[in-house]
């Protein structure tokens, strides 16, 4: 099972593109594993963009068709890659990107990228309700979690993280805007795949179209998480998009523009 997740999480990246490490500190030589295709989706499906893994050991990963008519589909996969279930996400628009289940109140919340909002959806029946809406021309791509089940999401297109509490529907509100999260690039996304350290002292958010890594300062007052400086922490990461980190603190990485 160790070296069977070990694959799972390689080919995950590998999907969008290369995988790259990145560590703070010195590391021994990179030992890139065994990267096996862990599961063929149905014929006909749309693209998938958001993945992630539930506590039951699950795969969830949702589909994204910004040209298509029908909600989006959430496909649940166990951890040998054969299909659980497929089912509808109701009242979502096709096109949805990051999701993730909250540590705390243990919600799946699914990125309505089409509508701007943030879902919490049902796994097993896909019966959904608004967690989380923000304001602007927003681009929700990816989210994260503190230790409070706070929400994180990155917004694309206005170069923000936005953030609510573990419990919706709550309206966002701006945790980090800056520069740094915006591009002029291509894609024309900004900010897309974010995490925490290990810590919680540093948020990391890759940054699409200007190939980055971005590093935002945290500081935690009285169990809240205030966002300081944000600057870049590494460069020319072609099309970075989602990202993962370890609990060693290595960041992985997606790169949806290399080959």
């Amino acid at each position: 099972m160790r070296n069977r997740r070990r694959s799972l999480g390689l080919a995950v990246l590998a999907c969008a593109g290369m995988a790259i490490a990145i560590s703070n500190s010195p590391a021994p030589a990179w030992d890139r594993g065994d990267v096996d295709t862990f599961a063929v989706l149905p014929q006909g499906t749309p693209k998938i963009e958001g993945l992630t893994v539930g506590e039951d050991g699950n795969v969830y990963v949702s589909t994204f068709d910004p040209t298509g008519s029908a909600p989006a589909q959430l496909f649940v996969f166990n951890d040998s890659g054969k299909l659980l279930r497929q089912v509808t996400i109701a009242g979502a628009s096709p096109a949805t990107l990051g999701l993730g289940f909250n540590p705390v109140t243990h919600q799946l919340l699914v990125i309505d990228f089409g509508a701007a909002t943030v879902l919490s959806v049902d796994p097993n029946s896909g019966v959904s309700s608004v967690f989380m809406t923000v304001t602007g021309a927003a681009g929700l791509n990816a989210l994260t979690f503190d230790q409070s089940g706070n929400v994180y999401v990155s917004d694309s297109f206005q170069g923000i993280i936005w953030t609510t509490g573990p419990n919706g529907p709550k309206a966002g509100t701006v945790w980090k805007q800056d520069p740094l999260l915006t591009t002029t690039g291509t894609p024309p996304f900004g900010a897309n795949g974010i995490g925490f350290n290990k810590a919680r002292s540093i948020m990391f958010v890759a940054n699409t179209g200007n190939d980055t890594l971005v590093q935002i300062a945290v500081t935690n007052v009285g169990g809240s998480l205030l966002a300081g400086a944000a600057s870049v922490f590494t460069n020319s990461i072609n099309g970075a998009d989602g990202i993962v980190l370890q609990s060693s603190d290595n960041i992985w990485v997606a790169a949806n523009h290399a080959e």
